[in-house]
């Protein structure tokens, strides 16, 4: 049957399974706009106040479902208006289908109204795109979208889609089930010499530890990464994205290492025989000087990814393969362990660094507001994080018991991903509790995305943690510019509960220790969303730290913890 390209693009969609888009109308993708309606049944759209939204909410609705997430939006600054988000997803490794619109295919290339080079542009952050010029493409282009965006590695593939092309009539038969692309062939399945290799150094290794990334989640392998280690008396060592990949409450879970991780974390690391490298890329906030990075440890690292093995870390076995695949091989190759002394080590360094001290006080501390909410929440809320002091204390202070319940900006640590991708986790699984723990300035960049929270009532939790600050900016210029507070602190910043107010949501002041559970009760309680604001200390720090480029030799505790401990 004869359709339009933005009818087929609709059909296209709803055969991926994709029942909700993320996207604002403009000029160049208005025609697609035109053809919605009919589709309104099924698929959901949701008008986000900014671009940089709709990509963020794709990403968060991505990471919280498994799905591909889909944002949309018309061409010049609409399509660079997203830029950031799927920059974010592209380091992260999160599958996501942009479409955007372009200018009418006679004026392209002659700096018509609204006209950018959008594949151009996104060419370094996604891992595919397409600028369609005719509507029969259209079908075959978003399958191989898909199936790209999904496969292998997950990353962001973009679709642009001049004007007229929305409007022309195509044919639309059988939609495409398979793709053909040369070249393009993910190895799913380890190598089997790779593998025994593997395995013996295991038997043989005294001081195992696991470095579990992002990749565990990606490919759903928490099941065989909790038997590997079981089976082999292996502890993990989680990184930020990888957190919630292993249940916390586990006695072989160490909690993340690196520059704020917990101390025994990074102690772990330096002073293991073996590593073992899952779907982790050894980024520099893990490993600090390379030079000295676990200088005893051989390193077995598997990736899905051939390009991220040996990048960063020497590397004794490389494996290339799905995560989910290669840990069913090494379990069905491994023998069982056990290194008593090896834990009991672990456990001594857990008690001479007590990473997760509070310090008493009645000062209302960001750490306590956290732990609170991973009390009430029993550790089994969706969280949701900016970037900054708030991120690296959720990391710390929250257990995480239950698998894709860390949604954070890792790899580009974008301010203002904790509002729309808060928005988006929620639409995906709306029977979920979903906090967002924001800074107060990366909440301000994305705060407009409240109308769209209260219009379409997304009932997300936002805990403000609102120390007047750019907080990790402030510690920096505190420990390394001689607390130079050059431009890193609000004077002016919003009354946020009559902000939440302004937009017919529930707010709510918190300004005392004795005042936070009762809050996060009750916003837990209201059946819409909820903005708290969390008063707290302004110039609190993030213990432990290790200095960026330094080495764990270098790690800083809580002070207070520190002088107690002598």
């Amino acid at each position: 049957m004869q359709l339009t390209g933005g009818q087929i693009l609709c059909e296209s969609l709803i055969r991926e399974g994709v029942d909700v888009v993320f996207g604002l109308p403009g000029g160049a993708i208005l025609p697609l706009y035109g053809t919605l309606p009919q589709y309104k049944d099924r698929i959901r759209h949701i008008l986000v106040r900014h671009e940089q939204g709709a990509a963020m909410a794709a990403d968060g609705y991505a990471r919280a479902t498994g799905k591909v997430g889909v944002c949309w939006a018309t061409s010049g600054p609409g399509a660079t208006n997203l830029v950031t988000g799927l920059a974010c997803s592209s380091m992260d490794s999160v599958p996501i289908v942009a479409i955007t619109g372009q200018v009418a295919r006679p004026t392209i290339g002659k700096d018509a109204f609204q006209e950018i080079d959008v594949t151009g542009v996104t060419l370094p952050i996604t891992k595919h795109n397409y600028l369609v010029m005719h509507a029969s493409e259209i079908a075959r282009t978003i399958r191989e979208a898909f199936y790209i965006a999904s496969s292998g590695r997950p990353g962001v593939v973009l679709v642009d889609i001049p004007r007229d092309v929305f409007q022309e009539k195509a044919e639309f038969g059988e939609y495409p089930t398979t793709v053909d692309l040369p070249g393009y062939k993910p190895v799913l399945d380890g190598n089997i010499s790779q593998i025994l290799r593997a395995a013996r150094l295991i038997k043989e290794a005294q001081r195992p530890v696991v470095l579990a990334g992002h990749g565990v989640l990606l490919s759903r392998a928490m099941d065989e990464l909790r038997e590997f280690a079981e089976k082999t008396q292996t502890p993990v060592i989680t990184t930020l994205l990888g957190l919630s990949g292993f249940p916390q409450t586990h006695y072989l879970s160490l909690g993340m290492p690196g520059m704020h991780g917990v101390a025994w974390a990074s102690l772990a690391l330096d002073e293991a025989d073996l590593i073992i490298g899952l779907g982790a890329r050894f980024d520099d906030r893990v490993t600090g000087d390379l030079k000295r990075f676990a200088p005893n440890a051989k390193i077995i690292h598997v990736d899905v990814d051939p390009s991220e093995i040996g990048k960063s870390v020497a590397t004794a076995v490389p494996i290339v393969g799905d995560l989910k695949r290669v840990l069913k091989q090494l379990i069905a190759n491994v023998e069982p362990a056990i290194h008593v002394e090896w834990m009991a080590h672990l456990d001594q360094l857990r008690r001479e660094h007590p990473s997760l001290y509070i310090r008493p006080t009645e000062k209302l501390l960001p750490q306590y507001v956290i732990r609170e909410i991973s009390e009430v929440t029993d550790g089994r809320a969706v969280i949701v994080t900016g970037v900054g002091q708030h991120q690296m204390w959720t990391a710390l202070h929250y257990t995480f018991k239950e698998p894709y319940t860390m949604i954070t900006s890792g790899g580009l640590g974008a301010m203002g991903f904790e509002v729309p991708a808060a928005m988006g986790a929620q639409v995906g699984v709306p029977d979920r509790v979903v906090w967002s723990i924001a800074g107060d300035g990366g909440f301000q960049m994305t705060m407009s995305e409240l109308a769209t929270i209260a219009e379409n009532n997304i009932p997300v939790k936002f805990a403000i943690i609102n120390n007047n600050f750019l907080g990790m900016v402030r510690q920096w210029q505190e420990f390394f510019y001689n607390r130079e507070y050059s431009a890193s602190g609000y004077t002016k910043n919003p009354d946020f509960v009559k902000l939440a107010e302004a937009f017919g949501i529930l707010g709510l002041r918190v300004t005392e220790r004795s005042q936070v559970r009762d809050a996060i009760i009750k916003a837990m309680e209201w059946a819409g969303p909820v903005v708290v604001d969390f008063v707290v200390e302004e110039e609190e720090n993030v213990y432990p730290m290790i200095p960026a480029g330094t080495s764990v030799d270098q790690l800083i505790e809580e002070p207070q913890m520190v002088e107690e401990r002598r």
